[in-house]
């Protein structure tokens, strides 16, 4: 029987997906693994129990990486399960940015108590006059699950796309419509698009990847949506691009006292993942990537160990070992099943960083005596019987 604690709520749609076997706890000690969504992980203490966080989202910084790497804890998240809420978000952003439509709402509001309100508003409409987004240039920067969608779902809306990503996956290619111009350098999304979104993690190579250099690269009258990560723009410098004209507006989903209320800037309170569907999409793939590696072990959208996928054990045991990405660790772990002549059928080690992960399909149950032989190896942050 496995418990699981849930920091936040998560989606019953999702936690149906655990069936037997599988227990909600109330006591966050007990679980061997944690659901959580925005909940704050930096200063919590975890038990010898806990195998594995789940973040029902993309964004993990909430959660202390290494730290879990280091207790031989794996870190999920769900990515491209929120990806077209995010899309629908950033169109809509598009179009908000272009019509004056939250400036003429308010403006109706105003005229509750004027029985002309129709007359008038045929009057004062040509203030909320804006432009269409059809036939302009789409700049995306990341062609990940969600910059994908939104290309796609722009073409469809008659704009001419353009997209930049060195680290295109396979998977985003062939899902990309061959309508949208890969460029190579980003430099060339700065110059010649009118609108330009952003959707890349936060590096240390992509933070302030927005600021005044590349601001005085872009087009007069330019609009930048930013539904990734507010510090991957220096917001200072796309207020003063805002106020020289060069910047006709900015559309972010992270309020902050740089940019909320001002002239300028649209920004919506973190809402890019909040629909039903989102939440049930992100709870659903949260659980199948606990369960699988609870049960089997394998190892899929961690964001602190590498994928590691050996299917179900069919052999009477597997262990796990997450060790330092070191050399001879391998010849190092093999030797202590060899020295208690327990013969290993197959196996799997990948790394990722300073951190690795070794799986061992063995033919006889892993005894106590093997598994402190392993744990003792210098290196080892933890030894896992899988089965």
């Amino acid at each position: 029987m496995f418990q699981y604690y849930c920091l936040n709520p998560i989606a019953q749609v999702g936690l149906d997906k655990f069936g037997e076997g599988y227990e909600k706890t109330d006591d966050v000690n007990a679980a061997e693994g944690i659901l959580v969504r925005s909940a704050d992980m930096h200063s919590m203490e975890f038990s010898d129990k806990l195998l594995a966080v789940v973040r029902a989202g993309a964004g993990v910084n909430n959660i202390p990486l290494e730290e879990c790497a280091k207790k031989g804890i794996v870190v999920f998240n769900t990515p491209g399960a929120n990806a077209n809420a995010v899309k629908e978000l950033v169109i809509s952003g598009m179009l908000l940015a272009c019509r004056d439509i939250t400036g003429g709402i308010d403006w109706v509001k105003t005229q509750s108590e004027n029985p002309d309100v129709a007359k008038a508003a045929e009057k004062e409409k040509k203030k909320f006059a804006g432009t269409e987004i059809m036939g302009k240039k789409l700049g995306i920067i990341g062609l990940g699950a969600i910059g994908v969608k939104v290309a796609n779902a722009a073409k469809h809306l008659g704009m001419e796309v353009y997209g930049y990503d060195p680290y295109l996956s396979v998977d985003a290619a062939w899902s990309l419509s061959r309508d949208v111009k890969h460029v190579l350098n980003v430099e060339d999304i700065y110059k010649e698009c009118d609108f330009i979104t952003i959707h890349v993690p936060a590096l240390d190579s992509t933070k302030g990847m927005i600021n005044k250099d590349t601001i005085d690269m872009m087009k007069d009258g330019v609009v930048i949506l930013n539904f990734a990560r507010d510090v991957l723009c220096k917001e200072e410098d796309v207020l003063a691009g805002i106020a020289s004209g060069k910047i006709r507006k900015y559309v972010t989903d992270f309020p902050n006292t740089i940019t909320t209320g001002k002239e300028g800037c649209i920004v919506t309170p973190h809402i890019g993942a909040s629909t039903e569907e989102s939440e049930d999409n992100c709870a659903v793939m949260g659980v199948k990537e606990m369960v699988n590696y609870l049960e089997n072990g394998n190892i899929k959208n961690s964001v602190n160990y590498p994928a590691l996928d050996m299917g179900v054990c069919e052999k009477a045991g597997r262990v796990a070992v997450f060790h330092k990405n070191i050399a001879n660790m391998i010849t190092k772990l093999t030797g202590c099943f060899g020295d208690v002549d327990i013969n290993i059928s197959d196996m799997l080690s990948k790394s990722r960083g300073d951190f690795a992960v070794s799986m061992f399909d063995i033919e006889e149950p892993a005894t106590e005596a093997v598994i402190n032989k392993i744990a003792a190896v210098n290196g080892v942050f933890r030894v896992r019987v899988v089965k």
